[in-house]
């Protein structure tokens, strides 16, 4: 009785666990397919530690947001028709509506709709309009625990520190040396055209 049994058992778990190979193989062949050649074989020899990234190329060069920049002092930024960076206290003053581009993920560049300048930082932090967008007009754009946005300059920092876009309490761009990510002059509110 027990040499049946053997030979009846012995067939279905080798069955058995033939279906289990082959159900783990087709998931591995299905999580492959949205895998380029070189991560399918780092995934097949398991020779890689790193994870898989995720993708954000849904985010670069494309999104472009319309907004006034209201900043905690009071003021919204305006670029005007000679690419001065300066605030203004008129919500529907046509120099304050600006594009907010994504160019990479967490980089914007900030753009005039009527002055078609973009809003640019030097090497020394001045704020400045310049016609063609460069790495001058790049900003790191956070939103801070406060729910207001701090924009750094992507390319220039002072001594280590960033530097950040910045209204002072009269309205004049704040000097990028002076700035800090909890100073009230660099929050600003992206607001939508009402």
């Amino acid at each position: 009785m027990h040499k049946w049994m053997l030979t009846w058992i012995l067939p279905v778990l080798l069955y058995r666990s033939y279906f289990y190979i082959i159900f783990l193989v087709s998931n591995a062949s299905l999580a492959c397919n949205d895998m380029t050649p070189e991560q399918m074989a780092a995934y097949a020899n398991c020779s890689s530690p790193e994870r898989h990234t995720r993708s954000y190329d849904y985010m670069e060069g494309g999104n472009v947001r319309v907004r006034r920049l209201f900043c905690r002092t009071q003021w919204y930024i305006k670029i005007d028709k000679r690419g001065k960076i300066k605030g203004v206290l008129e919500q529907n003053n046509n120099y304050s509506i600006l594009e907010i581009r994504t160019v990479a993920v967490g980089i914007v560049a900030i753009k005039g709709v009527a002055s078609e300048y973009f809003l640019a930082m030097n090497k020394s932090g001045k704020l400045y309009g310049k016609k063609v967008c460069n790495e001058d007009c790049n900003f790191v754009e956070l939103i801070q625990e406060n729910h207001y946005n701090t924009y750094a300059s992507a390319n220039w920092n002072h001594k280590g520190k960033e530097m950040y876009i910045a209204l002072k309490q009269n309205g004049a761009p704040k000097r990028g040396q002076k700035t800090s990510k909890e100073d009230i002059s660099s929050h600003f509110l992206p607001l939508a055209l009402s």
